[in-house]
């Protein structure tokens, strides 16, 4: 066999072929680790917001910038707003999760039977409009309660689901510098800050925008249009 001929040949299919490919895919790779990327929901937690089967769009860039495949943060213009939805590492055991900030740094969060008290001030409740449970199935309709959760500066909806072992009350938590207290919009079904403590804000990835693309775990995976492309927080 002429070694030297499949040397030569592979030496050619390497720089032409494969080491450019191999270039594109970690230059495309670093881009979405570090500018934007997406986000696949596969629980209930931040229901009615974000459905199982949601693709949420993820802005690396709303508070800083970090170095590609790290938390390690290279330069910053902005922390969370309470009220935001974030994508984060979760102290508990690192998996990346999605969740709403609502306490910043500084405050005292407590829950009273579903009843959420920030800074010793009760928040208040309004009804919420029907078509966004409407996009629940009907079982989960039925024994489920929704609001309209009046946060400073930011209303955004939430639900209880009614019959279900849940902490629905905690004493009031100082959220410590540097962290914040997260929790899903789904308040009966949501491991967030209430079991785990707070975030660091070094381990906060980056702001939920707006649903890419939406598939309906409980319909063969179909496509739901109306959610495609759509901004969270209607």
């Amino acid at each position: 066999m002429d070694y030297k001929k499949y040397r030569g040949i592979a030496r050619r299919w390497w720089r032409q072929e494969i080491r450019p490919l191999l270039i594109l895919a970690l230059v495309m790779f670093s881009l979405r680790s570090s500018l934007a990327d997406w986000n696949v929901v596969p629980s209930g937690s931040m229901q009615p917001t974000i459905l199982v089967g949601d693709r949420v769009l993820v802005n690396k860039l709303a508070y800083d910038l970090k170095v590609p495949f790290t938390t390690w943060h290279l330069a910053e213009w902005g922390n969370p707003k309470r009220g935001d939805i974030v994508v984060f590492f979760s102290p508990n055991d690192g998996t990346r999760m999605v969740k709403r900030v609502i306490g910043l740094p500084g405050d005292t969060v407590e829950l009273r039977e579903d009843q959420l008290v920030i800074n010793g001030k009760p928040v208040d409740y309004t009804t919420l409009e029907p078509k966004i449970g409407e996009q629940l199935s009907s079982p989960e309709r039925d024994r489920s309660v929704f609001a309209r959760e009046q946060l400073p500066a930011h209303a955004h909806a939430i639900m209880a689901i009614n019959g279900i072992a849940a902490m629905r009350t905690f004493p009031p938590v100082r959220v410590a510098d540097g962290q914040y207290f997260m929790m899903g919009d789904n308040r009966d079904n949501s491991f967030d800050s209430r079991y785990y403590g707070t975030v660091d804000r070094r381990q906060i990835v980056g702001r939920a925008s707006s649903v890419v693309l939406s598939l309906d775990q409980s319909n063969y995976w179909l496509p739901r249009w109306k959610r495609t492309c759509s901004a969270l927080d209607l």
